[in-house]
């Protein structure tokens, strides 16, 4: 896969994200594991602190972990787009986590109307 420069993003409105990744969101903050997991292509990758998850199975046990590991809050501060196939979404997390308050981008990767890669990282 081709290194994605998001240097290059444009600023969007935050209702700008795509259905697909607005959906997903929700849902993940929701902890509604099915409907999460349901975003993603059969086929999707998700990197979270260094680690690949790979398909809905990997994919729903990583979001259950993770969302019994740690409690915290999280909010939507800004929106932004490389091209018509990959968008940031950046979050401003707040909890018992290390640290205890991160800023975090879910950078999306679509195809099909589908999430094929979802990278989380500072």
């Amino acid at each position: 896969m081709a290194q994605l420069d998001w240097t290059q993003t444009s600023e969007i409105a935050p209702d700008g994200l795509p259905s697909v990744i607005t959906a997903y969101l929700v849902a993940h903050q929701a902890r509604d594991l099915d409907s999460a997991v349901a975003h993603f292509a059969a086929d999707a990758v998700v990197t979270d602190e260094g680690h690949r998850y790979h398909g809905p199975g990997e994919i729903r046990a990583w979001l259950a972990r993770s969302a019994s590991e740690y409690t915290y809050t999280s909010t939507l501060t800004a929106a932004r787009r490389l091209d018509d196939d990959h968008f940031d979404a950046v979050h401003h997390l707040e909890g018992d986590f290390p640290g205890a308050v991160v800023d975090l981008h879910f950078r999306f990767a679509l195809r099909d109307g589908r999430i094929t890669r979802l990278v989380i990282e500072p």
